[in-house]
């Protein structure tokens, strides 16, 4: 913990990063998008100021990461988030995510400082520099584990999404595992398939006008 810190104090030139929040975009096997924002203090995930949020945009990875950053930072500047505000931001993902959530941090005037962790080639993009530390780098670490733990909270909450159409759609006459998986493919969660019209339903491949009536009752 301590040690990390220091080290990511010195390699990075910020204040001591007491406190982590990270930040991932996650769009599992084309449900909802989903964003996550865990925190660790002195190194440690701090689990109860885990939150996490439902996105609309299927396909723009750049803007999902600003309205992310931005639903956090407009709350705290609103004093609307019961958090103390992060030392340091943590973006999964590369430049662009970076230059995304700064322009949320600029746009809601929050002034935190954000560097982002890129999965592939583990390099830390600031927005001055990029860094290609050691893999045994103790600052990487802390980083990395910040990292992999938004990208697994997130990933987690898919399955919880999942779990719920599965649950909500289970016994419904005419839907079985393969259809579950278009419906919720199609409208990423349960209330969608609930607000969602006869007509709405039917488009979904192997739902005809039986079983998208029962679905809008059993809902």
């Amino acid at each position: 913990g301590d040690d990390e810190l220091a080290a990511l104090e010195d390699a990075l030139g910020v204040d001591r990063p007491t406190r982590i929040e990270g930040f991932d975009v996650s769009h599992a096997q084309g449900t909802a998008v989903v964003g996550s924002n865990v925190c660790f203090v002195d190194g440690a995930a701090e689990k109860p100021d885990y939150r996490r949020k439902k996105l609309d945009d299927e396909n723009d990875d750049y803007a999902n990461m600003r309205r992310l950053v931005a639903w956090r930072a407009e709350r705290a500047v609103a004093g609307r988030d019961d958090r103390p505000d992060p030392d340091l931001l943590l973006i999964d993902g590369g430049r662009g995510q970076l230059d995304a959530a700064i322009e949320a941090l600029e746009d809601a005037d929050w002034d935190v400082p954000a560097v982002a962790l890129a999965k592939d080639r583990e390099v830390v993009v600031t927005p001055q520099r990029t860094y290609d530390w050691d893999r045994d780098a103790p600052q990487l670490h802390v980083l990395q584990r910040v990292r992999d733990e938004a990208h697994r909270f997130a990933v987690a909450y898919h399955q919880t999404l999942r779990d719920d159409v599965a649950t909500a759609l289970d016994g419904v006459d005419g839907v079985g595992p393969e259809l579950r998986k278009r419906l919720l493919r199609r409208f990423g969660s349960v209330e969608n398939v609930r607000d969602a019209s006869v007509a709405d339903l039917r488009d979904v491949e192997g739902v005809g006008e039986a079983t998208a009536e029962t679905i809008k009752r059993r809902l």
